[in-house]
């Protein structure tokens, strides 16, 4: 197996994360004090970036994975590092907002599920780069990739307003709604 046999995949990949870096610009200018502008709080700007190092990431390797010759390993090495090096960056941007209590610890798991990709992205990488035919490998990034356009549309979702969709979220949500009501005096039946 090599890059190109996976060339629908890559042609598929960089006509969607075009389009979606589209729509995040798009969404972005909708109300740009809110996200960028200097009142724009640590996490909203965050979110706008984070998303879009998702986006830019499966973007490359669907491009460089199109170019004739070229093996895709090299880019999935540098596009993981310079992922990694984000994320480093933004943890330390939103340290001191956590210190300061405008910034909650769940405001970094999807910095976290970013470092998790773009780490397995980097073993991914080096391994084509030693051996540009290993199908695991190839495979590793191309659904990767995949996981970098879901985790961008979760996190672009959140960015624009929507309610959280967090499995922790929904179960605490339909725990709460099956609890039965408070007695009059306050306190909950046996």
């Amino acid at each position: 197996m090599t890059t190109a046999s996976a060339q629908q995949f890559f042609t598929t990949s960089a006509e969607v994360a075009g389009a979606l870096i589209g729509l995040l610009f798009v969404a972005i200018s909708v109300s740009p004090e809110r996200i960028l502008g200097p009142d724009a709080s640590e996490i909203h700007s965050m979110r706008a970036a984070a998303t879009l190092t998702a986006f830019t990431n499966a973007l490359a390797v669907g491009l460089f994975g199109l170019v004739p010759g070229f093996h895709v390993g090299g880019t999935a090495t540098v596009v993981a590092i310079l992922g990694l090096l984000f994320v480093a960056g933004a943890v330390m941007r939103l340290l001191p907002g956590l210190r300061a209590k405008r910034v909650a610890w769940t405001d970094f798991g999807f910095l976290l599920s970013l470092a998790v990709v773009f780490a397995i992205q980097l073993l991914a990488g080096l391994g084509l780069d030693h051996n540009e035919r290993d199908a695991g490998d190839l495979q590793t990034v191309c659904v990767l990739v995949v996981v970098c356009f879901l985790l961008g549309i979760g996190r672009a979702w959140e960015l624009v307003g929507g309610r959280s969709a967090r499995i922790s979220h929904l179960l605490i949500e339909r725990l709460r709604a099956h609890q039965p009501p408070p007695e009059p005096d306050g306190r909950e039946e046996e």
